[in-house]
């Protein structure tokens, strides 16, 4: 675990941009919690894509990452900082109070 990562799960969850994202897994491999695994995108996600999101998504036969367990981010960015294509931010988690 990387010594910038909060203690606790939650406060923040990854958002991938899907008009960015193009396969690499570099934040499948860094991520020591396990929050990201490569899948293809549906026809929904395909669906609100731009030209160059659908060029993309064609060269890479539509796989891209996903936050599949987003509740396990801890925060420490090393996704964010991995990402050779800046297509993942974290932004506040939907906490209720």
């Amino acid at each position: 675990m990387s010594s910038k990562c909060a203690p606790e799960s939650g406060r923040v969850v990854p958002v991938v941009d899907r008009n960015r994202c193009g396969a690499k897994q570099d934040c499948v491999t860094v991520c020591p919690f396990g929050v990201f695994a490569m899948g293809v995108l549906g026809p929904a996600e395909r669906a609100g894509l731009s030209l160059k999101g659908r060029i993309k998504a064609f060269v890479h036969r539509g796989r891209q990452a996903f936050a599949v367990n987003a509740d396990q981010c801890h925060a420490c960015g090393l996704c964010v900082t991995a990402c050779p294509e800046q297509a993942i931010r974290l932004v506040p988690a939907n906490i209720p109070s």
